[in-house]
């Protein structure tokens, strides 16, 4: 296994993408938009190791008025290798005890995965 990718929220979504492209050579992927969940992104991809995404929503930066826990790290991703092995993990999970935040399924930018809560309520996707 893997981290596939380490994800925080941000308050200027452009210029945290020219920050790790200038001083750490990212090459940025095409911005993902949701404008349902008025949720926009940009994976970023380095030589080696994890990929970095950027993930901006307004309301995120509301609800830290009253919920610091919400800034920085968003969750990470842990790459498993298959949907059926992203299905058994999650149950094993589910069985011994652990919150499933979210079933598996395709997400809009085409990621298969589901969410976990580690003991301490960190957020892990598990993704193929």
């Amino acid at each position: 296994m893997k981290i596939e990718h380490i994800a925080i929220w941000v308050k200027d979504l452009e210029m945290m993408r020219n920050f790790y492209e200038k001083y750490f050579n990212a090459i940025s992927g095409e911005q993902y938009h949701n404008s349902k969940k008025e949720f926009t992104s940009y994976f970023l991809a380095f030589d080696k190791g994890a990929r970095l995404e950027l993930m901006y929503k307004p309301s995120i930066f509301k609800a830290l008025e009253t919920n610091k826990e919400l800034s920085g790290l968003a969750h990470f991703a842990i790459s498993v290798g298959s949907k059926e092995r992203v299905d058994s993990l999650t149950e094993q999970l589910r069985n011994d005890g652990f919150t499933v935040a979210g079933n598996p399924r395709t997400t809009g930018d085409g990621y298969y995965e589901s969410v976990v809560l580690d003991p301490e309520a960190n957020r892990i996707e598990i993704t193929i």
